[in-house]
């Protein structure tokens, strides 16, 4: 009954489409443009009654005005005390959103914002439970932060880390290359790092996106997520010490991740 799509848009967004096949109607996740929703809902025969905002940026909340024109009576469900005010119903940490008997949990995530939240369900669609994680987990990385600390960070991830392993990771942009070729100067000799950019490079050369991946991969591989592993723990560090960045709490691990792939 339930599936989800990928709606591409501007140059690395996926703005993702929930659909209820069975009823013909369809939840989006972050609309940055309106026209690719719009074309996707009519090829597919669906109608958009619900919007879910993870987080203001543009990027993110561009496309919403002009679906809101074109569907008055759409759901616009986004963060509480947020610089995106346009919703019609707003969200906060340990609140659930229901749709169509799908009961999401709200998670708040700042760090690359502040009025940054995810969506997290335990129904499974597409054959596992589904976390929406905007721009706070992406594949092989975490948001920038642009308003919020290191330590928000990572006690946001710290939070989806602890989400069941069997859980897709719908994040909002093909960053995953970019990312992995980050963790492998990081990680050279990491075998499963090795293994994981050959076939996102295969996915990506026919055409296909590299999201979603599973928790339990993120965990394995997600430099962002590695605070407690030795061989990134190492490597922080050292890498800490070049930078003189304090390096003794997994929150400073993270840290130094952060700071290495900011300054990539």
């Amino acid at each position: 009954m339930f599936s989800i799509y990928p709606i591409p848009a501007f140059s690395d967004n996926y703005i993702w489409c929930l659909a209820d096949t069975a009823e013909g109607k369809a939840l989006v996740v972050d609309p940055g443009q309106a026209q690719p929703v719009t074309d996707y809902l009519k090829n597919a025969g669906l109608t958009l009654d619900t919007i879910l905002v993870t987080h203001h940026h543009p990027d993110h909340t561009g496309g919403i005005a002009k679906l809101k024109e074109s569907h008055p009576d759409v759901r616009i469900v986004g963060p509480e005390d947020s610089p995106f005010a346009n919703v019609t119903e707003t969200t906060r940490h340990g609140d659930n959103v229901e749709w169509q008997k799908i009961r999401f949990r709200v998670m708040a995530t700042p760090g690359h914002t502040l009025d940054h939240i995810v969506y997290f369900t335990e129904t499974q669609v597409n054959g596992a439970p589904v976390l929406f994680s905007g721009d706070t987990l992406f594949i092989g990385g975490c948001g920038r932060l642009f308003e919020g600390t290191p330590e928000q960070m990572y006690r946001s991830l710290n939070s989806l880390r602890a989400l069941p392993d069997s859980t897709a990771i719908y994040c909002a942009h093909e960053y995953t290359l970019a990312n992995l070729r980050f963790a492998r100067h990081w990680l050279p000799q990491d075998d499963g790092l090795i293994q994981f950019e050959q076939a996102c490079h295969e996915l990506r050369q026919a055409g296909k996106a590299t999201v979603p991946s599973s928790l339990k991969n993120e965990k394995a591989l997600n430099l962002f997520l590695r605070w407690d592993d030795p061989a990134v723990v190492e490597t922080a560090k050292a890498y800490g010490a070049e930078k003189g960045l304090p390096v003794t709490k997994s929150a400073e691990v993270f840290a130094a991740v952060r700071h290495g792939k900011d300054h990539f």
